[in-house]
Order: structure tokens, then sequence, then C-alpha cells
């Protein structure tokens, strides 16, 4: 369950790129049972609406793979408050492409999405937090492939290690200013995928995980709440991976559980 921060989140100006996808939707439910102000940001225009109506959130359409999305939705912001306390970076493409296969444009949009948006989006915010005297927060959504890459997902991984890296050195930059930059791995949630997935996979990925489950409505938006809340003032520039173990290492069931030896 997460936590009452009582008051703590009252107000405050949150921005959630990829907010109609499974783990945004939970992070602005999040938020907005804390009383946080929310602007929430989708490609897609049906279930950003539906989720700004049900939340009575601000709603900004915005296709972060090119320049002109990332413009808008900056537009938006400036528009709607000048800046924002925090910025939840956690929209993301992952297409199943092997490296020999994949061309130059689909590199490019993996990178445009995973990590040139959250950069630009994340410079916007952070000075505009610095000038405004804002000591907030932003938030980049990484994945464990930024540690273990799979066969058909190596620019996927690639990015989200770019964007760990990009996380620590924004830190750096901001942390003058009272401004903390952290990234959040979320643990292998069933529905994250713009297409429904198989019960076979899903069985699959949930066997890899040491805790023995795929996460669910309330993991990464814990997290995502802690490291945004004054409990967490002194966190910065470091990747908290909140996926049941998964990034641990290797991992096999004990002898017997699956009716083999291992």
């Amino acid at each position: 369950m997460i936590p009452d921060y009582g008051r703590e989140f009252a107000g405050r100006r949150v921005l959630i790129t990829g907010a109609a996808g499974v783990i945004g939707r939970w992070t602005a439910e999040a938020f907005h049972a804390q009383g946080a102000e929310l602007l929430l940001s989708d490609a897609r225009a049906e279930p950003l609406a539906e989720l700004g109506e049900a939340l009575g959130a601000h709603t900004a359409v915005a296709d972060l793979s090119t320049a002109d999305g990332v413009a808008a939705l900056i537009a938006a912001l400036d528009e709607r408050w000048r800046t924002a306390d925090i910025l939840i970076n956690n929209a993301g493409v992952y297409p199943r492409t092997p490296l020999a296969t994949t061309d130059r444009a689909a590199v490019e949009r993996i990178l445009d999405v995973n990590v040139i948006a959250p950069y630009q989006l994340a410079q916007h915010v952070i000075g505009t937090m610095t000038r405004a005297g804002v000591r907030g927060c932003v938030v980049n959504l990484t994945s464990g492939a930024a540690k273990r890459p799979t066969r058909t997902g190596g620019v996927y991984a690639a990015s989200k290690a770019a964007l760990e890296m990009l996380t620590r050195s924004l830190a750096l930059e901001a942390g003058e200013a009272g401004i903390r930059v952290v990234a959040v791995g979320p643990g292998f949630a069933p529905g994250s995928e713009v297409s429904e997935l198989p019960a076979d996979h899903v069985a699959k990925m949930r066997a890899g995980i040491p805790l023995g489950r795929t996460s669910g409505p309330h993991d990464a938006p814990a997290a995502i709440l802690w490291l945004c809340s004054g409990a967490a003032s002194f966190v910065t520039g470091t990747t908290l991976d909140v996926d049941g173990g998964r990034t641990a290492g290797d991992f096999a069931p004990a002898a017997g559980q699956d009716g083999s030896a291992t």
C-alpha cells in the first residue's frame, strides 16, 4: 500500500508523460489520491482524455518522438503553470527488433522518446524550477533492461542505460539549486505493452522474479512518491529498481517448484 503523506503533495504540480500507459496511470492515480495537481501527457488522445476526466486533471496530447511534440508539451506546461514541482518522465517505446534488422528510423524513434524527450523536458523544467526557486524533483522511468538486455531489445536497453547515466549527470548539475533527479526501474507489469501479452509470456516473466509475482498498482508509484517526498530529501543521482529482485541476477525456481531439478 502507498502511505498517506498527509498534505505534503497537496497542490503540488506534477507533470507525467506516458500517462495513459499502465505505470503512468497508476502513478497519476497515486498522486491524485495525495491531492496533487496533475498535467498528464500521452500520444494517445482517447485514453488520455478518459484518464484526465476520471482524475479531474489537465491533459496535453503530445507525440514525444518529434521535436514539435516535445515543444507542444513544454508550451502546455508553460501556459498552465510556468513550472512544475515534480516531473515524471514515464513515456517510452519498446519495439522488439533484432539489432541486425533495426533500421536507422527505428533507432532514432527509440532514442527520441526514451532519451532525447526526457532530457529536453528535464532541461526545461530544471531551468524553470531554478528560476522560480522551486526545490523540485525529476523522476526518470528506466528499466531492468539497462542492466540485462534481451536478444530483441538491444536498442531499447541502450536507451535506458543512457537514461540512467543522464539521470546521474542531471543530478550533478541540478543539485546546487536543491533539485533532485532520480530514476525508478519498475518491475514487469502485465498490460504495460500496447498489445495484450500472451499468458505463457507472463508466466515466463513471473518465473524469473525472485519474489514470485509481477508488479502491481502500488509498487512503482509507492517508490516514486517516496522519492519525491521530503523523506528522500538526501537521495539524488541514483536508480531504484522496484522489480521483485529480477535485476539482482539470474534466478531459477527451487528444485521441485516447476517439476524439475535445478
